[in-house]
């Protein structure tokens, strides 16, 4: 058996962990720049907010509806989250975190357990233990496991957040609820195909004929009406080296600038050499795309995006900020208002295992040392202290946060003070 544990409007409930009189109002996190909706509450949710909803065109109605606005704090979002799939892992061996909010178990060979009460105990060890609410989904498969999810969602009274699909049975009506826009898998263009053939619910679709599933859905197709029958095709996935590492910011104004831009791009450029070097790896590719605001229909659109290719696999910060820079000078065009931009890196490899040119100057072992004695002293300072000449000094380009909780779980200054 597999279980989905998914937390309940993740961002919105981390709010509510160190200020429970949120509890029960209106809650919804709003995105890099305080742009726009990316988490609600039940409670905003039930007015009518949608997801991705643009924070300025509903202005009056959050006003109106007392709705408590927050700034996305991924600090604290991500520390939470670690705690939360902590106290999965000692729950299960087999833990594939799927997202910053949702993990698979595998509960294979778990057979003397009643697997409901074991994760009723585990929901309620993280609900004591972190403050997050959460809805496990358990059923013979991962995709049938998401179906559970979400019906422990929907119905929380009568399933306790716990619910366990272990039979034909409830296998049979859980694909009779299931409307194919929510099957694990299927996307919005093959939702869109299915529901012009009359196909609705998990249910007609797992009738059809292999032969139309396969001109339709391919193979993949196939491994989805499997495990919508109970027939596991995909196993627990475990932790696996990043494929690409990316930095990308909504600024706060639009600048047709390219001296703004080529400072905000290295800056982005020197964030993914510094998470490389975390992580011991170097990368071979620079991806650089800037975007106007696309919320402007009024104004003209550009979106365009470059790769680079290295000469030699890199970390240093000198060396990508520089390629990023060329590839901004690629992209970009006059007359547009840029509002985000975007470096990712990608073809990563270890750093033991760099194989360098034969006719280009390697940089490398000549920027490690002072790479580290950079990365030393901003950590120190939890601050980038030192910074390369590409870069504003006296600018920071903080993000617009001005509803910012506090980091009260990762930074000492700003831990809970109790009075008594």
């Amino acid at each position: 058996m597999y279980a989905l544990l998914d937390c309940n409007n993740f961002y919105a409930s981390c709010e509510r962990v160190s200020n429970p009189s949120l509890t029960g109002k209106p809650v919804c996190v709003l995105s890099n720049n305080d742009g726009c909706v990316i988490a609600r509450s039940n409670e905003a949710k039930s007015l009518g907010i949608p997801m991705g909803a643009p924070a300025f065109k509903y202005e009056k109605i959050f006003e109106e509806n007392k709705i408590f606005l927050y700034s996305a704090n991924f600090p604290l979002y991500g520390d939470l989250s670690n705690r939360v799939m902590n106290i999965i892992g000692r729950y299960c061996k087999e833990v594939e975190i799927y997202s910053i909010d949702e993990a698979f178990m595998n509960f294979n060979g778990y057979m003397n357990l009643n697997l409901r009460e074991y994760c009723l105990d585990l929901r309620k060890y993280i609900l004591k233990g972190v403050g997050i609410p959460t809805s496990i989904g358990i059923a013979p498969t991962k995709t049938l496991a998401k179906a559970a999810n979400r019906i422990a969602k929907k119905y929380p009274e009568k399933t306790d957040n716990v619910y366990v699909i272990d039979s034909p049975e409830k296998i049979e009506k859980a694909l009779n609820w299931l409307h194919i826009e929510d099957i694990w898998g299927i996307g919005k263009r093959l939702n869109k195909r299915l529901r012009t053939k009359g196909i609705r619910k998990a249910y007609e679709l797992v009738n059809l004929p292999e032969t139309f599933i396969r001109q339709e859905m391919g193979i993949v197709g196939i491994r989805i009406i499997n495990e919508l029958k109970g027939i596991p095709q995909f196993d627990i996935d475990l932790p696996a080296r990043k494929k690409s590492i990316a930095t990308t910011r909504t600024f706060d104004y639009m600048t047709d600038k390219i001296e703004d831009l080529k400072e905000r791009v290295a800056t982005f450029a020197i964030k993914c050499s510094e998470k490389l070097r975390a992580q011991q790896s170097c990368c071979n590719y620079v991806t650089v795309f800037l975007h106007t605001n696309f919320f402007r229909g009024d104004l003209i659109q550009y979106h365009p995006t470059v790769t680079l290719t290295l000469s030699n696999p890199h970390n240093s910060a000198i060396e990508l900020s520089k390629c990023a820079q060329k590839a901004l000078e690629a992209i970009y065009k006059k007359g547009y208002q840029y509002k985000k931009a975007g470096v990712i890196v990608s073809g990563l490899i270890p750093e033991s295992e760099r194989q360098i040119s034969l006719f280009d100057e390697d940089y490398y072992l000549k920027h490690q040392p002072i790479m580290k004695i950079i990365d030393k002293l901003n950590h120190k300072y939890h601050e980038d202290k030192l910074k390369l000449g590409c870069q504003d000094i006296k600018s920071t380009w903080k993000m617009k946060q001005t509803r910012l909780s506090k980091r009260f779980s990762t930074d000492i200054r700003e831990i809970i003070q109790v009075k008594v």
